[in-house]
């Protein structure tokens, strides 16, 4: 599937290159790349690799590299392609083709959304005693419950994700700025230590396969995200050409994680600490990412499903409306607060489903890597659907 996305993503500049695409709500580059990258990351690009990096030190399967390398193929570079391709078919195709309007594939991929938004709680639920010692039983699902709350009051309105995303690119940028000075890493030793990352680029073909489980892993979670975050950020593009939307979804988000991981693999290579507030600060960074993620998905299944807050205030003033036309007096104060009050809805169902989802997949076998199938499936059926129609998207 993915060596499918990586000629497809080739073929599609090839062929269309030029084409200008612009979303409807469409934002400046970097507003555009912040949105992405907060989106289209988690709690898992602040606090995996430290955990990860003494794993691939001496596990037979990555020793054809060094650890830097591995981690920045599971997270920088080609594996933006997912995202490319998807946020290409939702400008330049689904408007034309309308397939994820065919009610069987709208309802399996909000089946998609809703259960990958579901796992983000869990993965955050799963790893939070690795993050802050001590944090155990109800303490714990509070914080993961909290942690949803805001996400999904962050989804009612647009702008405040817009002014989360950005405001979470400029905490990361600080972040590795304080890791920087907190290694007291040169010039010279930043440049040597991420000269590393250079034989990703010379094995570049060895990360196109799984190379382990774990790998694999990372790979099916890439693709369970690709659709919906394909879908979520195509609204923003700003008049790219196609060649520039793949040069900018290739090359801006890997500049900060390539940053990022240079500084956390220099910490690991001199057996650095991290602990105390720069520790507690790596959790703040990587919570606001969780949400960051949550409320952009929960926006987009909300949208899907027509369970917006307009929707909720919609339902509760026509209650009104019905039940004070039947002389009903005390139904007045819900017609009048109907929107407020829709808005409050809106937060209790989203986090009731939302968290529930979180506490199925800890307490079932569930994984990621089923999602992951069915986005793979959805991918079969589109392809073959496109080619099926394709000569009413050829350009002429």
């Amino acid at each position: 599937a993915f060596i499918t996305v990586l000629l497809s993503s080739a073929l599609i500049v090839l062929r269309f290159g030029r084409t200008r695409l612009t979303g409807t709500n469409p934002l400046s580059l970097f507003t555009f790349i912040s949105l992405l990258f907060t989106s289209g990351l988690d709690v898992g690009l602040i606090m995996f690799p430290l955990v990860e990096f003494p794993a691939y030190a001496s596990e037979a399967e990555y020793q054809f590299t060094n650890p830097l390398a591995i981690t920045f193929g599971s997270w920088g570079f080609m594996i933006w392609t997912l995202y490319f391709l998807t946020t290409f078919y939702f400008l330049a195709i689904e408007p034309k083709l309308q397939l994820f309007e065919i009610p069987w594939i709208k309802a399996i991929n909000n089946i998609v959304v809703v259960g990958t938004c579901g796992f983000t709680g869990f993965l955050f639920l799963k790893y939070l005693p690795e993050y802050i010692d001590g944090i155990q039983g109800g303490a714990r699902y509070a914080l993961v419950a909290a942690v949803i709350l805001c996400a999904v009051s962050s989804s009612t309105n647009i702008r405040y994700i817009k002014i989360l995303g950005l405001s979470s690119i400029w905490m990361f940028i600080a972040l590795i700025f304080l890791m920087w000075l907190h290694g007291g890493i040169g010039p010279l030793q930043l440049g040597a230590t991420m000269a590393g990352i250079g034989d990703y680029f010379a094995k570049l073909h060895r990360f196109a396969t799984p190379i382990s489980g774990h790998h694999q892993f990372y790979l099916f979670w890439w693709v369970a995200w690709s659709i919906m975050i394909g879908q979520f950020i195509a609204r923003f593009v700003g008049g790219l050409k196609v060649w520039q939307l793949l040069a900018a979804l290739l090359v801006f988000p890997s500049i900060p994680l390539a940053l990022w991981f240079t500084i956390l693999y220099f910490h690991y290579a001199r057996e650095l600490a991290v602990s105390g507030w720069l520790n507690m600060l790596m959790v703040v960074v990587g919570t606001i990412f969780v949400v960051n993620s949550m409320d952009s998905l929960t926006r987009l299944y909300s949208e899907n499903l027509g369970l917006q807050v307009g929707r909720f205030g919609d339902l509760l003033r026509r209650a009104g409306d019905s039940a004070a036309s039947r002389g009903r007096r005390c139904w007045a104060g819900l017609r009048a607060h109907a929107g407020l009050l829709g808005k409050l809805l809106y937060v209790a169902v989203h986090w009731a489903l939302l968290y529930g989802l979180t506490l199925i997949y800890q307490f079932t076998p569930m994984e990621i890597e089923w999602v992951g199938l069915v986005v793979i499936g959805i991918y079969a059926v589109v392809y073959f659907l496109v080619f099926r129609r394709w000569r009413l998207i050829a350009p002429r």
